[in-house]
């Protein structure tokens, strides 16, 4: 692996892929060509009748969808070979593309997970007037059996999202300014060039610091930057030397961050367990005390670790704060705060962290 490792290769990209072992990489991002078909008709811009910038490379050229979607089988299935079971597989397109490559993924045998709608917060306009903007692209999520514990880090992007969870739509801006990777008469070097900011969020999602991620199609170097920048290792290839020989300069500037500030370490369901009544045990919490929800509604505990409300009756933690909202299910560790004898709140997950701690620490003196 060392002759690919944290390496910008040269060459088609399914050649490449053949020299490296199976189950070897912990995820794929591929932007792969967009079969848009344009043609040699050019558009301009109303205002000023300057040229828009177009896709009519010769990489995104194919005779018919028939030839696309065969190239397309060919490098999904050698992406599938080299990716662990329990790998991560995104992709993104717009929709010229996106829903081939997404039926060939479910024919080779991939579970998606999420499709992801990247919102372009300022979009390129539609110069003819003639359909609506197209403000988004569409990632496809996905992992190569439906039983693999694939990397999800939730906490991460919950903390990314000002505490709340991240949603499937992703309100990033395009590659513009400065972040443009300019060809040698001080033009964008790369038709469809992603931003940082996606490629950061798809790293931090589903990637651990030290995994390998390839990129089949790295283009101007995007995904190879931003992995060098978050600790993690990859494996990137493009045929078309201008885009190698600009990638290899731009991560060779790119300088590793601290991420101490930004990923959170250990998910919740990797701490230990604890139980509610174990709160009333250690003397956190005692029986007839009122627990408080972020509505006002107040429960009391009963005697056997289960919570009582006039209307709602008795359930856990959990049923009860569902029952109020009147939904299936809710953590609820997120819901109650304990009402103190001073009349002061304090949510119940900060209780359990200090059971926990007290755990942790018993464990690794023991």
């Amino acid at each position: 692996m060392d002759k690919y490792l944290n390496k910008i290769l040269s060459g088609d990209c399914i050649d490449v892929m053949r020299g490296i072992p199976d189950a070897s990489v912990d995820a794929v991002f591929a932007d792969s060509p967009y079969n848009l078909q344009l043609g040699a008709k050019t558009l301009y811009r109303p205002e000023d009748q300057t040229a828009a910038r177009a896709v009519r490379d010769e990489w995104d050229s194919f005779a018919d969808s028939k030839e696309y979607d065969e190239f397309t089988r060919r490098w999904v299935a050698e992406c599938k070979r080299v990716l662990k079971p329990d790998g991560s597989f995104w992709t993104i397109g717009s929709y010229h593309n996106i829903f081939r490559i997404g039926a060939i993924l479910q024919d080779l045998g991939f579970w998606i997970l999420n499709d992801i709608v990247w919102v372009k917060t300022n979009p390129m306009p539609n110069f003819r007037g003639t359909r609506f903007t197209n403000a988004h692209e569409t990632l496809i999520w996905a992992t190569p059996r439906k039983t693999g514990k694939y990397t999800f880090n939730y906490e991460t992007m919950k903390k990314l999202n000002g505490g709340k969870q991240m949603r499937s739509d992703w309100g990033i801006n395009i590659c513009l300014g400065e972040e443009r990777i300019k060809d040698a008469n001080g033009k964008s070097l790369h038709n469809t060039q992603k931003p940082l900011d996606l490629l950061r969020r798809v790293i931090l999602a589903s990637t651990k610091p030290g995994d390998i991620i390839l990129d089949p199609f790295v283009g101007s170097g995007t995904t190879a930057a931003a992995a060098r920048e978050l600790g993690r290792n990859f494996i990137a290839i493009d045929r078309e030397e201008s885009y190698v020989s600009a990638a290899r300069e731009r991560v060779a500037n790119v300088t590793p961050i601290d991420l101490s500030d930004i990923e959170v370490s250990a998910p919740k369901r990797a701490e230990p367990r604890v139980a509610f009544r174990e709160l009333i045990d250690a003397g956190l919490l005692y029986v007839g005390q009122t627990l408080v929800g972020p509505r006002g509604d107040r429960v009391m505990i009963s005697h056997d670790g289960q919570l009582v409300h006039t209307l709602y009756g008795k359930a856990s933690i959990h049923v009860m704060a569902a029952r109020i909202q009147n939904c299936v299910s809710f953590n609820g560790w997120d819901y109650w705060s304990a009402q103190k004898r001073d009349g002061t709140l304090v949510p119940i997950d900060e209780l359990r962290k200090y059971v926990r701690d007290i755990k942790r620490d018993m464990k690794q003196a023991a």
